[in-house]
């Protein structure tokens, strides 16, 4: 339920991206897309929510196969990295909060490895 409640609040951030800022301009968006760094990065981590999102359910862990979806919602370390990479890139000054998100997701890994190991 995290990674979906995390998806549905990337998805309100997106949408109020398009939506306020670009007012559904779609050509306009997409320079700003290309041309904006950190909005590539959003971007490429609201596609992979959208894709954990998509296959969350238990019939398609069934589709998919138990071991193929393990692999493909390891991507929610990839979009992680990617959120906080967003937020830096994004801040022009004062990066104490991004900092605070890059420790905490950091502290998570850590947990992730040491149970790995354990």
């Amino acid at each position: 339920m995290v990674g979906l409640f995390a998806f549905f609040y990337v998805v309100l951030h997106a949408l109020s991206y398009v939506g306020l800022d670009h007012l559904f301009n779609w050509p306009v968006l997409w320079e700003d897309i290309v041309k904006r760094v950190y909005i590539t990065v959003g971007m490429a981590a609201l596609l992979m929510l959208t894709a954990l999102a998509i296959t969350s359910t238990d019939s398609m862990v069934k589709k998919m196969g138990g071991s193929n979806w393990r692999r493909l919602h390891r991507l929610a370390y990839l979009a992680g990295i990617a959120g906080v990479v967003h937020f830096f890139l994004m801040i022009k000054a004062g990066y104490t909060e991004p900092t605070i998100y890059a420790v905490i997701l950091a502290l998570l890994f850590g947990v992730r490895i040491v149970k790995k190991w354990a």
